[in-house]
């Protein structure tokens, strides 16, 4: 797969998205959502968005999106961003060194 194959997945996922999508949760999930709401003061719509915030940014920050990407697409996150792959923008450069990896597994 390509970068355009990720470009169009993204963008079919989010025309996917309604604005209330709604979520069967389990009964664990109810309670944990409860108790953020109580807690924290907030309504559970802010608190499903954060959620989405906090688990995407930490896909990101540990490379795990970078990894489920290179897997399906052949890519990564900061690929995908720039549009173009790293082959692109190195000319088809590739490093000597393997260990010179953004993120090691």
């Amino acid at each position: 797969m390509s970068l355009d194959d990720l470009s169009e997945t993204v963008e079919s996922e989010y025309a996917a998205l309604n604005d209330a999508a709604e979520v069967d949760l389990d009964r664990e999930t109810k309670h944990e959502l409860a108790m953020l709401a109580a807690g924290l003061d907030v309504e559970t719509d802010e608190l499903l968005r954060r959620g989405v915030h906090l688990l995407f940014q930490t896909a990101v920050d540990t490379g795990k999106l970078d990894f489920h990407l290179r897997a399906e697409y052949d890519l990564t996150y900061d690929e995908y961003l720039s549009g173009m792959t790293f082959e692109e923008m190195s000319g088809g450069y590739t490093p000597a060194d393997e260990q010179d990896r953004r993120y090691q597994f």
